[in-house]
């Protein structure tokens, strides 16, 4: 893998979708969504830990002195990769407000370490516009090409921090898969199996928090 094509944010965006039928790369996330004092959506705080496989082709590739490990120089080089090169997709993060998308900026900075043979990731993102913890909301985490599978091992890795979330109800969503088909039968065409990366409906299978205050 290049420098450029390290996430599937690139290499699912240049290769047909039946290369990759499966996800290649896998992580377990934990998404922490912070309300402000003035009861607006602050932002949505991510750790994402990549898998050991992955992780061991990023370091080859980000190693640039060959001595097996990533220095405070490759590491921010690694993670200002991941910044650009995940804008396009949104850095896979979903924010909805009865039903409308809602995007998000571009983080500051996204910091990388190297533990144990594997990458973490952290970063901060906010929305591109205020947001007002009222009515149905939902926040994931989700690649659309499913290159990436992203899992949140315990409900508890998706969480409401301020005192806005106060009186709003949660409840973390990890939908089945052939429930979802079947209650989509229609809406799920040819085209979505062929192309995922062209539809928006790949957010019915993940995982989500969902909000109702």
């Amino acid at each position: 893998m290049t420098k450029l094509g390290w996430l599937a944010a690139t290499a699912f965006a240049l290769l047909p979708w039946q290369a990759f039928a499966h996800p290649h790369i896998f992580v377990d996330a934990r998404l922490e969504v912070l309300a402000g004092a003035d009861g607006n959506l602050a932002e949505l705080r991510n750790v994402w830990r990549f898998d050991e496989v992955f992780s061991s082709s990023v370091l080859l590739d980000f190693d640039k002195n060959a001595d097996l490990k990533l220095d405070d120089k490759e590491l921010a080089e690694l993670g200002e990769t991941m910044r650009k090169s995940l804008a396009d997709f949104h850095y896979f993060t979903t924010i909805t407000v009865d039903g409308k998308n809602i995007p998000v900026a571009k983080p500051d900075v996204i910091h990388v370490v190297y533990k144990d043979q594997q990458i973490l990731a952290f970063f901060a993102v906010k929305p591109t516009q205020p947001v007002k913890l009222k009515g149905q909301l939902s926040f994931g985490v989700y690649d659309p090409s499913m290159y990436t599978a992203v899992d949140f091992p315990k409900d508890e890795d998706l969480v409401t921090e301020g005192k806005a979330f106060a009186t709003c109800k949660r409840k973390v969503v990890r939908p089945n898969p052939d429930e979802v088909i079947a209650q989509n039968k229609d809406s799920l065409t040819a085209a979505f199996f062929n192309d995922p990366t062209g539809t928006d409906m790949t957010k019915m299978f993940a995982t989500r928090l969902e909000v109702t205050c």
